[in-house]
C-alpha cells in the first residue's frame, strides 16, 4: 500500500506539470508552434525528472502513461488554437 501511495502521488505531479504548462501557455500566449514547442519542451523536462521519481517509487511512465500524457500534450496546443501542432515535436527530447 506505501508503494501505490508513492505512485499516486507522482501521478498527481504529472497532473501539476500539465496544469503549470496551461498556465505558461495562458501567461505567455505563444504567437507560433516554435514558441510554443519551447514551453512543452520545458514540461516535457519535467516529465523526464518525473521518470525517475517513478522509478524510485518502483514504477516507471508504462507505454499507456506515455500515450496519455502524448495526448494531453496534444489537447493542450488544440485547446490553445495550435490544432497543426506536431504531436512528436510536442513532446521532443522526452526519455520516456
Amino acid at each position: 500500500m506505501g508503494a501505490s501511495l508513492s505512485v499516486d502521488h507522482v501521478v498527481d505531479q504529472g497532473k501539476a506539470i500539465l496544469l503549470r504548462l496551461c498556465g505558461r501557455v495562458e501567461a505567455e500566449q505563444p504567437s507560433d508552434t516554435e514558441n510554443l514547442y519551447a514551453l512543452t519542451r520545458a514540461a516535457t523536462a519535467e516529465f523526464n525528472l518525473l521518470d525517475r521519481e517513478f522509478v524510485a517509487a518502483g514504477s516507471g511512465i508504462e507505454t499507456v502513461a506515455r500515450e496519455w500524457i502524448c495526448d494531453e500534450f496534444c489537447f493542450v496546443a488544440s485547446a490553445y488554437g495550435f490544432t497543426d501542432a506536431d504531436a512528436e515535436e510536442l513532446t521532443a527530447g522526452r526519455d520516456w
